[in-house]
């Protein structure tokens, strides 16, 4: 038999890892070779047990999956990271793949496609669930050429500290309370940035600013 793709799971519900396990392990081409419940101990469990490809959930305690995407793949980026979950908004997945994610599937998705995207990524491909890669492909279509120029009014300091903070997904009145201004003011300055950059939301404007490299999403 040939070897088996050696899988680190992780997923802070130990009944969710207990379902995900079970799925992948129906094949015997995937083996689970350890499971985490956050992000440093998913580092850890890397470390030690090196292994194919890293199922990896974005929300997670002690570190997110954008971070721990993003050293995972610095420290060895011949391992797969396959993300695994239920949050399909856009700043996520661009956040995600910018951190070098090799996929991204939702957890709507079957066992068997669970598995096929574990295989595909092992083999050097790339697994998007539908919804991803329409958004992906969309996402790619309104880009400008390469070499041309957009004509867009670069944000204030301020701006750009309001923005990182709605990345994170905090409220205008949690962002005040950060920046010691009024949620008011918040609500202005949000205001401006969608006129900057001709949006109409904050996941159009995250989305932007991400692809820009304007922000990340920690």
């Amino acid at each position: 038999m040939t070897d088996r793709i050696r899988v680190v799971l992780a997923d802070d519900h130990a009944v969710v890892r207990q379902g995900i396990r079970r799925f992948l392990e129906e094949t015997e081409e995937v083996e689970v070779v350890a499971e985490a419940g956050d992000g440093k101990e998913t580092l850890r469990l890397v470390q030690i047990h090196r292994p194919d490809v890293v199922v990896l959930d974005i929300r997670m305690p002690e570190m997110t999956g954008v971070e721990t995407t993003r050293r995972i793949k610095a420290q060895y980026p011949e391992i797969r990271v396959l993300i695994l979950t239920a949050y399909d908004d856009s700043p996520y997945i661009y956040a995600l793949l910018q951190a070098g994610a090799d996929g991204y599937v939702l957890k709507t998705a079957s066992g068997d496609e669970l598995v096929q995207a574990v295989r595909r990524v092992h083999r050097g491909g790339t697994a998007l669930s539908p919804e991803i890669a329409d958004r992906v492909v969309r996402q790619m279509m309104t880009r400008k050429p390469e070499g041309a120029v957009e004509q867009v009014e670069p944000l204030t300091t301020r701006e750009l500290e309001v923005l990182r903070l709605a990345a994170r997904g905090l409220t205008n009145r949690a962002i005040g309370h950060q920046l010691d201004i009024s949620h008011r003011t918040v609500q202005g300055h949000l205001a401006s940035i969608y006129g900057k950059l001709g949006v109409n939301s904050r996941t159009e404007a995250v989305t932007e600013a991400l692809r820009r490299g304007w922000i990340v999403i920690e």
